[in-house]
């Protein structure tokens, strides 16, 4: 007989498979959206504007002004819905060695161990997004309190919709063991992994820190385990409860990450 966290569980799951596929239509609208757009641009060059068309397309991140998917919440974290365009960071970190991700925020410090032998591309890309001040004074936009138990934050726009521009590959995802009769494993508390777009290899900069066991399939790169004080202060946050009183939404106790860094341990 099926209990009711069991139910409630498998009521999670199913919506978000629901939203995944909304996101995956919203998706493919995009990109046949930004097919016209360039077959536009390429009838405005033949036309003779060539420097308009390129001076106009300089100096931004074109992949994150053409993300589309919708920023629902769902039952499992929200993607970085990002459209990959830009190529991700050039490898720069020692392989062998151990990082730490230092998160100050408003609500306390959320210091992170990371591994990147486990996970080189994740560790590098956001070495590689840190030290340019790409998390300074950045929200994180959603905690959920029902079915699973997370804290997002990676997202420059502070709604679930920012990305690096770039997508970097998943790691490391049979770490948390083999996925049981329900096709998930337990992501711990204190665990870090990386929120995606539903699809392989899809992660950008967004990222959930667990406070409570989670049951996900094993498709989301744990990366990195919190300090004592960093899963207290994500637990208290998690106290406060969601605001508007859902189980899944922006934190009643805003949190804002005032500075992120990455350093060689």
């Amino acid at each position: 007989m099926v209990n009711s966290d069991q139910r409630r569980r498998q009521l999670a799951r199913e919506k978000f498979e629901r939203q995944q596929q909304r996101r995956t239509e919203a998706r493919k609208k995009a990109k046949r959206r930004n097919a016209l757009v360039a077959a536009v641009l390429a009838v405005v060059v033949i036309g003779g504007a060539a420097a308009w068309a390129s001076g106009g397309l300089t100096g931004g991140d074109t992949a994150d002004k053409a993300a589309a998917p919708s920023a629902t919440p769902s039952a499992e974290p929200s993607p970085s819905p990002t459209e990959s365009s830009a190529p991700e960071p050039k490898m720069t970190i020692d392989k062998s060695a151990k990082y730490t991700m230092s998160l100050k925020t408003n609500q306390g410090d959320i210091a992170i161990e990371m591994d990147a032998k486990k996970t080189p591309h994740t560790v590098n890309s956001f070495k590689a997004l840190a030290d340019k001040g790409y998390f300074d004074n950045t929200k994180c936009h959603r905690l959920t309190t029902e079915g699973i138990f997370v804290l997002q934050c990676g997202d420059p726009k502070g709604d679930g919709t920012g990305g690096p521009g770039y997508t970097i590959p998943d790691e490391n995802l049979t770490a948390l063991g083999k996925a049981g009769a329900d096709g998930t494993v337990t992501y711990p508390p204190g665990t870090v992994a990386m929120a995606n777009t539903g699809q392989p290899h899809s992660g950008g900069s967004q990222f959930f820190l667990v406070y409570k066991d989670t049951k996900l399939p094993p498709s989301y790169t744990p990366f990195g385990t919190m300090d004592a004080d960093g899963l207290k202060t994500v637990e208290d946050v998690a106290k406060g409860g969601v605001d508007g009183g859902t189980g899944d939404g922006a934190p009643k106790k805003a949190v804002t990450v005032e500075k992120g860094t990455v350093d060689k341990a």
